[in-house]
């Protein structure tokens, strides 16, 4: 066997037991790899000094690359925490306030009226709410006032149907709306609460209202006139 059939087949040994199962090489590694190879290549064909030069320049790049990479991810984690940290201030600033949220879900005290929000996407003939319980059984069905473009708010008193106080826990409200034509308009739904309080959770900040914890995302606006 030649000189350089073994030294072939020593850096190609050499190369994998370096990387086992990474698919990349680190700079360590591929310094490593550039030691074998001169080690075990043949004394009468060496390697030349411009691949040698050019073996270490790829060598500087990629022991470049890694550095930058590892500046980026400190500077990117650095930059999260800062965030959380703003996130977190603010949050504890809202304390008391009213907010409008993207939600249609909400915890009924079992004595307040709920303000209960809903935007047109277009003129509607007919606009009804549904109120449901945590069995999702209708507790009470009324007809909206607000038909046209825009938002419109209606005050559920916390009765069903037959006038009768519906007992507190969990509900929801659902939209139906339709065109002069019976053809449905696309709706949206909001509710208006006041911020309790202020949690930071493992999954992120989140405002209590009313008992129920809603995530930061889902506030629309802060302040403002309700009803």
């Amino acid at each position: 066997m030649s000189a350089t059939a073994i030294g072939s087949t020593n850096s190609a040994t050499t190369a994998q037991s370096l990387t086992g199962n990474k698919n990349i090489l680190g700079k360590d590694d591929f310094l490593k790899l550039l030691l074998q190879q001169l080690k075990y290549q043949d004394p009468l064909n060496p390697m030349s000094g411009a691949e040698y030069a050019a073996q270490l320049a790829q060598f500087s790049s990629v022991e470049q690359l890694q550095n930058i990479n590892t500046s980026l991810t400190a500077s990117i984690d650095a930059n999260y925490l800062l965030s959380q940290s703003v996130n977190n201030t603010m949050a504890a600033s809202l304390i008391g306030k009213d907010v409008k949220l993207a939600a249609s879900a909400f915890t009924f005290d079992g004595s307040s009226d709920v303000t209960m929000g809903y935007a047109l996407t277009g003129e509607a003939g007919e606009v009804t709410i549904g109120v449901y319980n945590e069995k999702n059984e209708k507790v009470r069905e009324i007809t909206a006032s607000g038909h046209s473009l825009g938002e419109h708010e209606e005050v559920w008193d916390g009765k069903n149907d037959n006038g009768t106080a519906v007992p507190a826990g969990q509900y929801t409200f659902k939209i139906a709306a339709t065109d002069a034509n019976g053809k449905a308009v696309t709706t949206s739904q909001y509710l208006w609460g006041t911020i309790d309080a202020v949690r930071f959770t493992t999954a992120g900040t989140v405002v209590v209202i009313n008992k129920t914890e809603v995530g930061l995302n889902n506030i629309l606006e802060v302040g403002g006139k309700r009803g």
